[in-house]
């Protein structure tokens, strides 16, 4: 059932419905017949609600109460008396759920606030050829008002039977992590650390350890986007060759955009100019899109490309991966 919320604009328009939240500069309320809808705050004239609210005042103090306009001014009705505010100056309002969601982000747990999925594609062909590919991939966020990790694993084999004797086509595993710590809305340091396996580029692991700073250009309902740089030392050992230790320099950018409420993509792009032997360089670019099916379950496609200038004698510069498949998705509360 939704409260008698009403909401009359500058203009002259009235919307009534459940007050949701007033975050930033947007006013979000949910309409019977509309739906969910978001207001420009300096678009609204007054506010009257049904139902108690939790208001932040200017200087930070939160009450809670039925609210209404007295003028320029807020009114909340608060038990222990009426407080009240200019309504251009209130930080935030918030409905019982959006206080709750609220306060579970500022001390959660470890275990708390993660969103994630794992991928999953398979193909088979027997007859004239009979040949298997996997190729699966997990990722995990959690996101606070503070900080930010990411954890991610994505792996591809393949084999193929030819002349009675099975052979691997495809072998390659490839993981890490990431954690971004805030100093304010729009700026970040981050620290990364990263290992990969391909055993047609010859590579028994790469290990990147890695730092920088980056800036959240973008955030919007449909649109995040940001981009780093940062400096970072690998450690390479190849299968019956020497090692490598290199210093590199990184910058690149993560975005995701939202066509829809079911269909998104992400997309990722790094680049590892090497200043231990300058004019080398390594790319990785990641995209993917998504549909959902259901709240948990969807389909993916993946590409995803790992160019390196100076290979192994005898080995490609690129590695190029396109899978497609189901998505599970989970979230933890």
């Amino acid at each position: 059932m939704l409260f008698a919320d009403q909401v009359v604009l500058k203009n002259g328009d009235i919307i009534t419905g459940s007050v949701i939240k007033k975050d930033g500069a947007k006013l979000t309320l949910k309409s019977e017949f509309l739906g969910e809808v978001s207001i420009p705050w300096t678009a609204v004239k007054s506010l009257k609600s049904d139902q108690e609210l939790v208001v932040v005042l200017p200087g930070g103090e939160s009450v809670k109460g039925k609210v209404a306009t007295n003028g320029d001014n807020l009114a909340v009705a608060a038990a222990g008396g009426e407080k009240s505010a200019p309504l251009a100056t209130v930080t935030a309002v918030r409905n019982d759920a959006e206080q709750a969601a609220w306060q579970r982000l500022q001390h959660p747990g470890l275990f708390q606030l993660w969103t994630g999925a794992y991928d999953f594609g398979l193909a088979l062909a027997r007859g004239n050829a009979r040949t298997e590919s996997l190729t699966d991939a997990f990722n995990a966020t959690r996101v606070t008002t503070h900080d930010k990790i990411l954890v991610n694993f994505n792996q591809i084999y393949a084999s193929a039977l030819a002349n009675n004797v099975n052979s691997a086509t495809a072998s390659s595993v490839r993981g890490g992590w990431e954690y971004d710590r805030n100093l304010n809305p729009k700026i970040f340091l981050a620290t990364t650390n990263s290992y990969e396996h391909d055993r047609f580029q010859n590579l028994s692991l790469r290990a990147v350890f890695g730092a920088g700073a980056g800036w959240n250009a973008a955030k919007t309902d449909k649109l995040t986007f940001s981009v780093q740089a940062g400096a970072d030392y690998h450690r390479e050992n190849y299968m019956g060759s020497s090692n490598l230790n290199v210093a590199e320099v990184n910058f690149g950018d993560d975005l995701l955009y939202k066509f829809s409420p079911a269909t998104s993509v992400t997309q990722s792009f790094r680049m590892f100019p090497n200043l231990s032997d300058t004019g080398q360089y390594r790319l990785n670019f990641d995209l993917t899109g998504v549909t959902a099916i259901k709240k948990w379950l969807g389909w993916h496609v993946t590409f995803s490309d790992r160019y390196i200038s100076n290979p192994v004698a005898g080995r490609l510069t690129n590695d190029v991966l396109l899978s497609t498949g189901f998505r599970l998705s989970f979230a933890s509360k």
